[in-house]
């Protein structure tokens, strides 16, 4: 199978995300970091006000769109198209009013009004199956078995809903969930990943992975966040071989340079 993965930035406006909240909630530093990340060989920018970890706390929607509304519009006019990482309806609508290329909702899109909104736009969807606790993961126990019998029921029903909404199928993007979003067990992380191939063909659609710096890794390897890198890139590189359209990540340089080396050696193989 090909690596063609596209690596999508991380760019956390947030004071309390786990790696790195508070280092890009100025303004300028936002845009400045989002800037290097293109540089560095991003596909897209994704902007996220607010924290989804579990121990974070509610950002007000008002809060989120003064958050995004100045790093957008700088951004805007760069090489590199935007998504914005947003669960409440309210940011997803001013979102969609800014013409962003990529919705992220790590609740899947569920209000109709929505879902009917989203319809009458040209983004990009990422409708993300998650075991949720309001807008937040949830270090729930869930079984590896359990969690892939609700990720194939959840988007059964929830792809039918937004196609039935009018939104078109060729926008609509997977993504399993990875870390706290599937519970309290690493070992449901790492089946969602071995069975990429498998979305890919039930679901028709895209897959987005999102595996940089989450807790399973951590629980593995048994390393804090600030040294989980190399676990990180080894995830990243076993999703991307087995054919995950779009990877979301902390670390571009390192990324792509494996991305690169993977493509190298497939080649000559």
């Amino acid at each position: 199978m090909g690596i063609d993965s596209k690596i999508v930035a991380i760019v956390n406006i947030t004071e309390d995300s786990f790696s790195d909240g508070g280092r890009f909630l100025a303004p300028e530093a936002a845009i400045t970091h989002a800037r290097g990340l293109a540089d560095d060989g991003a596909a897209w920018i994704e902007l996220g006000p607010a924290s989804s970890n579990p121990d974070a706390g509610l950002v007000s929607a008002k809060e989120q769109i003064r958050r995004l509304t100045p790093v957008v519009l700088a951004l805007q006019e760069g090489p590199l198209p935007l998504s914005v990482d947003a669960t409440n309806p309210e940011v997803l609508a001013w979102a969609i009013d800014a013409n962003v290329g990529m919705l992220n909702d790590i609740r899947g899109f569920p209000e109709p009004a929505t879902q009917e909104r989203a319809a009458g736009c040209e983004a990009k969807l990422v409708v993300v199956h998650s075991l949720l606790a309001e807008e937040r993961a949830t270090r729930d126990a869930a079984t590896p078995e359990q969690v892939m019998s609700s990720i194939d029921r959840f988007f059964d029903q929830r792809l039918d809903e937004l196609v039935r909404a009018g939104v078109r199928e060729d926008r609509l993007i997977v993504d399993p969930g990875m870390g706290f979003f599937l519970g309290s067990d690493p070992q449901s992380s790492v089946e969602v990943l071995r069975r990429i191939p498998a979305l890919r063909e039930r679901f028709g659609c895209p897959v987005f992975i999102s595996v940089s710096r989450k807790s399973f890794l951590r629980a593995i390897t048994g390393k804090p966040v600030e040294s989980i890198g190399s676990a990180t890139l080894a995830a990243e590189l076993f999703a991307a071989q087995a054919g995950a359209d779009y990877l979301r990540t902390h670390d571009v340089s390192s990324l792509r340079d494996g991305l690169k080396i993977s493509r190298s050696l497939n080649a000559e193989r």
